[in-house]
């Protein structure tokens, strides 16, 4: 006979539950059976009528200090096993919650397990009463003829109590799934800094991934368009220089291709830069922010004082926060004749400051390049300063953290 589908998932979510609580009794009631002997035991020291006392009593205590993880560990694997609920180990951190658990509120749940449990077995007895009886030498049902009538009673009482069953287990079982976790667990705040220290390592993985990602972007660039671009310059300069005999039509289209293609290689080249220079993996921090000074419109008065190289994360901020600074006083400081930048290292922590003579009235919240560079700094746990009153001068401090 084929059993329905809503039928089979009620009888397995019955089976489940029933196998759950009747693991979970023995489990509970365990602590409660030690701590009557224990109790009983200190009575027995107090009366001193057994001089065996104290040294059954001291191992009793021992048993129960050990039995505590013991159940803990049991009580876990039997809800990972049979729920899906995965409790995180809670160590020693929480001693008294495991205690409390398993003392107290473990040896109320024990009691409300066996009390389902036996309604369940006594249900199953109960609508199984024909069965029983007809069990029974036939001598039996001659001399007692009205069984059947109470026979019938016992079965409606026992199919009532099966009806009521599923229900009671299911509702122990959320009950058990709600506070057993939360007393044998780790409390809220472990689990709030347990997912801080997931979700800083993600980022740090993010991070380091798309660094990673630039640095292969700018090599495809640098290996193979801008390898490209070069040789198609070198092939049109070639061809303005040999070739004399052109109209000059041919000369002018021979000319404006070779103009553009330079200046394509010099914006190919400035890309290459922003995504990620390659003289920042090859010779550090100090040579990279050079050749940025060296490149800017304003004299700029770099100072760099770094003991040692860097995490490759760390510098690729570094260099972008000084990059984009300077693009910002090229295009926005007003009257500004100097920068200065300043890369120091104090302990654990690498300053960046970046400062200019201009008028001043950078405000970050109203610019995205700004925005996005206190974005940047954020991405490795750094923090973002900036002070641009009106009539300058204005100051960009970035420190970011290089742990030894």
């Amino acid at each position: 006979m084929k059993i329905p589908p809503r039928q089979r998932r009620a009888l397995n979510r019955l089976t489940r539950d029933t196998s759950f609580l009747a693991l979970g009794a023995p489990l509970h009631l365990l602590m409660g059976f030690l701590l009557l002997m224990i109790f009983g035991l200190v009575w027995e020291v107090i009366a001193g009528r057994d001089s065996s006392a104290p040294a059954v009593l001291g191992f009793a205590l021992v048993l129960t200090v050990f039995a505590v993880p013991a159940l803990t560990a049991a009580q876990r694997w039997r809800f990972r096993q049979l729920l899906g609920i995965d409790i995180p180990r809670p160590g020693w951190r929480r001693p008294w919650c495991q205690f409390g658990h398993h003392c107290l509120v473990g040896a109320l749940f024990g009691w409300l397990e066996v009390l389902v449990v036996g309604l369940l077995v006594a249900g199953v007895s109960a609508s199984l009463t024909f069965v029983w009886v007809y069990a029974l030498p036939w001598q039996w049902r001659i001399e007692h003829l009205g069984y059947s009538v109470q026979a019938g009673y016992i079965s409606v009482a026992g199919l009532v109590v099966l009806a009521t069953v599923p229900g009671l287990a299911a509702a122990l079982v959320r009950l058990e799934s709600h506070v057993v976790p939360a007393l044998l667990g780790r409390s809220r705040e472990e689990d709030l800094a347990r997912r801080v220290e997931d979700l800083t390592e993600s980022r740090a993985g993010a991070v380091d991934a798309a660094d990673a990602e630039r640095r292969r972007i700018e090599r495809d660039l640098h290996d193979g368009a801008q390898q490209r671009l070069v040789s198609l310059a070198l092939n049109l300069g070639l061809a303005k220089a040999t070739l004399a005999d052109l109209p000059p039509e041919a000369r002018e289209v021979i000319d404006t291709a070779h103009r553009e293609a330079k200046e394509a290689i010099e914006e190919l080249s400035g890309l290459v830069r922003g995504l990620h220079p390659a003289v920042l993996d090859e010779l550090g921090l100090d040579a990279a922010l050079s050749g940025l000074a060296a490149r800017a419109p304003l004299p700029v008065r770099l100072r760099v004082d770094l003991p040692q190289r860097l995490a490759p994360a760390i510098e690729a901020v570094a260099y972008f926060v000084v990059s984009e600074a300077l693009t910002n006083v090229a295009k926005h400081a007003q009257e500004s004749t100097r920068v200065d930048v300043t890369v120091t290292r104090l302990g654990e922590i690498m300053r960046v400051v970046i400062a200019d003579d201009g008028l001043g009235g950078a405000d970050p919240s109203k610019g995205s390049g700004l925005a996005g560079l206190a974005q940047r700094v954020r991405s490795v746990d750094g923090t973002f300063r900036m002070s641009s009153p009106v009539g300058g001068p204005t100051m960009m401090s970035v420190e970011l953290p290089c742990p030894r």
